[in-house]
């Protein structure tokens, strides 16, 4: 029997993360006007995947836990590529469809995660690319934990409800060392549960703490009453009471509303020590009306897209010209093929940059 598992593994594991992956590149370069070539860049990767859905069946019961999960990955995969072509089949598509149709990608990656301890090929699914023969790392990653708190897990009530946190600690964390910790805000309809996955993998590869919090309202506090301002600090105290955490490595970043409120609250008396907002509105009087001493020197980091239909680039070049003039250490990334979605191929940058401007 075991000689059928690994035989049914080997099949079923390459068509799913090839899926998987098919799945990050449509969300990656979602762009409306030219959804129709990126869809037939991927092809159909889903039907091999739908073709090994049944090796599944019948495993035994003491690998209940795997085959769940596995199942649960494999349905997430093949709902998103259906939902993707049932948007997309009219002549005028269903813009929210389709990012809907996206949703399962976080799904299907929580419930894998747990099992990439025990199968290389998924542990190197949630490395960052650059560091995915890196053998030490992996038999790294498969080595028993030291510390109690590591992994993935949740905070503060149902997981991606409002006010709530999702976290994760590096398997191979040790408090002997201060780690750096990245505070990565949702955009507007999202929720940390499905964010973090935007920033596991280079966590994960490049050694980093990893939060994404949910916001306390339906988005993030851009107008009225500020409730997510005290929330982030007392999600950050907490982290602080539990890991060894770098007091000059305190990054808030986010995307579209998670990094316009990244400015709102970072640009205050804040606690973060580096910023980076992606894909964000920007207006310049938070420069004006920010603190000049906590503007003066702060490393700011700004990703956008040239494409962004939401939040044209010209907001940032105006956010990157007002926090200059306001003396910030502003370092400005414009990518040419990005709409208004996240680029995690920037991620290793950003953390290399933290680690350059740190104090």
């Amino acid at each position: 029997m075991a000689d059928q598992v690994l035989d049914d593994l080997t099949a079923l594991l390459p068509p799913l993360l090839r899926s998987l992956d098919g799945l990050g590149f449509i969300q990656r370069h979602l762009d409306p006007p030219r959804l129709p070539q990126v869809l037939a860049a991927v092809g159909e990767p889903d039907v091999a995947l739908r073709a090994e859905r049944s090796r599944l069946e019948g495993w035994p019961e003491p690998l209940g836990e795997v085959r769940d999960r596995l199942g649960v990955a494999v349905d997430a995969a093949l709902h998103g590529f259906e939902a993707l072509r049932e948007a997309t089949s009219g002549e005028d598509y269903d813009l929210r469809a389709v990012f809907r149709a996206l949703g399962p990608i976080s799904r299907a990656q929580e419930a894998l995660y747990p099992l990439a301890s025990g199968i290389p090929p998924i542990s190197r699914y949630f490395m960052s690319p650059a560091t995915r023969d890196d053998d030490a790392l992996v038999a790294q990653l498969a080595s028993d934990p030291t510390h109690p708190d590591v992994g993935v897990f949740h905070e503060g009530g149902e997981p991606g409800s409002r006010g709530a946190w999702s976290i994760y600690v590096p398997e191979y964390y040790a408090p002997d060392r201060a780690w750096p910790l990245v505070m990565a805000l949702h955009g507007g309809s999202g929720n940390g549960r499905a964010f973090l996955w935007s920033w596991l993998r280079e966590a994960r590869s490049l050694g980093a703490i990893l939060i994404a919090p949910t916001a306390v309202g339906d988005t993030w506090a851009l107008n009225g009453p500020d409730r997510d301002t005290p929330n982030l600090a007392a999600i950050l105290e907490m982290a602080r009471t539990r890991w060894n955490l770098d007091p000059q490595r305190l990054l808030l970043t986010g995307m579209s509303d998670g990094g316009t409120f990244s400015y709102v609250t970072g640009l205050t008396d804040s606690p973060f020590t580096h910023l980076a907002p992606a894909s964000a509105s920007f207006h310049p009087m938070l420069a004006a009306m920010a603190d000049p001493d906590r503007v003066r020197n702060l490393p700011i980091h700004i990703t956008h897209g040239a494409l962004d239909w939401m939040f044209p680039v010209q907001i940032a070049h105006q956010a990157r010209d007002a926090l200059a003039d306001a003396g910030a250490r502003v370092t400005y990334r414009e990518i040419p093929d990005l709409s208004h979605t996240y680029a995690r191929e920037v991620n290793p940058d950003v953390l290399a940059w933290m680690a350059r401007t740190a104090p």
